[in-house]
């Protein structure tokens, strides 16, 4: 199986590469669009701002390429908020896979609350879909400051703030607003859930 890392203008993107060296799965880091769409699994992390991150894919011609692919596509943090139509940070429209736009938690009515929103929470509602259902319950690690607001293609939630979407899939793209290369054991089940999707 070869796997596709997509490298852009985005942080953390070598933690992934790392957690998939944990699993001993072959991969590449790459902006080469062959590369890409040859891929059996392709993944989109990222860590970073939305709008110069989509300025960048722009530039890049990887927002058309990562709408066209047809193989498995997971989206990880800023990679799932890119996916969406538009994301308040920076007021950007987005890839549009998910026709849902991205918010930003409003901690007004109880500044006990922390933007960004960081550390572990629970998976909750997980449906049937690519992410196993003996994870409902599991804590997994969340840093971000905008959200998913539950919908349509939810397949997980958690609760911070607001109820939001953990993980959404459409097709062939899952996306999830948690970091599983930082979720230790249940982290590492749902990369390899993933890994094993069909193509």
């Amino acid at each position: 199986m070869k796997v596709a890392i997509i490298d852009y203008n985005a942080g953390n993107i070598q933690s992934v590469s790392y957690a998939l060296e944990r699993l001993d799965i072959e991969h590449e880091v790459t902006d080469n669009a062959e590369v890409i769409t040859s891929a059996d699994k392709v993944i989109f992390p990222g860590v970073g701002e939305a709008s110069t991150t989509m300025n960048h894919l722009k530039i890049m011609g990887l927002n058309r390429l990562i709408k066209d692919l047809r193989q498995p596509v997971l989206g990880i943090c800023l990679g799932m908020q890119l996916m969406c139509r538009h994301s308040e940070e920076g007021n950007v429209d987005c890839l549009g896979i998910f026709e849902v736009d991205v918010n930003r938690f409003d901690n007004n009515f109880n500044p006990d609350f922390k933007i960004p929103h960081m550390g572990w929470n629970q998976l909750q509602n997980i449906q049937d879909s690519w992410i196993p259902k003996e994870l409902n319950g599991e804590h997994v690690y969340f840093v971000h400051s905008y959200f998913v607001p539950v919908n349509e293609n939810t397949m997980a939630k958690t609760d911070y703030i607001t109820p939001f979407s953990a993980a959404i899939q459409k097709n062939n793209f899952y996306a999830v607003q948690f970091h599983p290369e930082k979720s230790a054991a249940a982290g590492q089940k749902i990369l390899k859930a993933f890994l094993n999707i069909e193509s």
